[in-house]
């Protein structure tokens, strides 16, 4: 497939509903979410893709009810604790980004293990949004400006990660059309794809159909065709 982005973004969104459907614990749908993840990362990682931003946990899913809130910690924690090996294994990266300090002590410490164990590899780079919000990075990054002159570049450099570059193309599953506080400054000109496939339903089939519709689409950045073909 020519024109595969750089960056793909997704909003990982359908789990509750998912398990609604089949009158199963919310908690049930988020465990099968996570075989989604583990399949989409695999065929990032085979497609040559090096940047995957997933939003696992938002500032405002805090709001939840509490047990699901812990359910979703604890597995997160169980998650990356049994994924270790396969992201030396197949050369993964792991970054993470948000209010850490909001997390769970243990999370966060698994988390920032795994972030030291793999900052060497050199395949694809799984970004992790945890306790992440748009709004509170830009704010964030506002409280760390110093009275100096600020313009774009200067003012990425105070992001929680500013080495990761825009996303070329964003995913939401699950049926909904918004953008849920999600790397607000980052998606200025990224590609927009919405489908209504759950996301414990969306694997590398319906990834490939994503990457489709991308690589017909036509990326002018404010410019017209005729500047585009030179």
């Amino acid at each position: 497939m020519e024109n595969i982005p750089q960056h793909i973004a997704i909003i990982m969104d359908g789990n509750g509903r998912w398990a609604r459907k089949r009158g199963l614990p919310r908690v049930l749908g988020h465990r099968e979410g996570v075989n989604s993840v583990k399949e989409v990362v695999r065929t990032c990682g085979e497609m040559g893709i090096k940047y995957l931003t997933l939003f696992v946990f938002s500032e405002e899913n805090w709001q939840r009810p509490k047990r699901e809130i812990e359910q979703l910690m604890s597995l997160l924690e169980e998650v990356i604790k049994k994924e270790r090996e396969e992201f030396n294994k197949n050369d993964v990266r792991v970054k993470v980004i948000g209010r850490l300090e909001k997390l769970p002590e243990g999370l966060r410490n698994e988390l920032l293990s795994v972030v030291r164990e793999t900052e060497n590899n050199r395949g694809l780079i799984l970004v992790l949004a945890l306790s992440y919000g748009g709004r509170q990075e830009i704010v964030d990054a506002v409280k760390k400006i110093k009275g100096e002159e600020i313009d774009e570049e200067r003012f990425r450099s105070f992001l929680y990660d500013p080495t990761i570059p825009d996303p070329d193309l964003l995913i939401r599953t699950g049926g909904e059309k918004r953008i849920s506080n999600f790397l607000l400054y980052h998606i200025a000109y990224t590609e927009l794809y919405f489908t209504d496939c759950l996301w414990p339903d969306f694997r590398k089939k319906e990834l490939l159909l994503a990457l489709e519709d991308y690589a017909r689409r036509r990326r002018r950045f404010g410019k017209v065709e005729e500047e585009i073909e030179g």
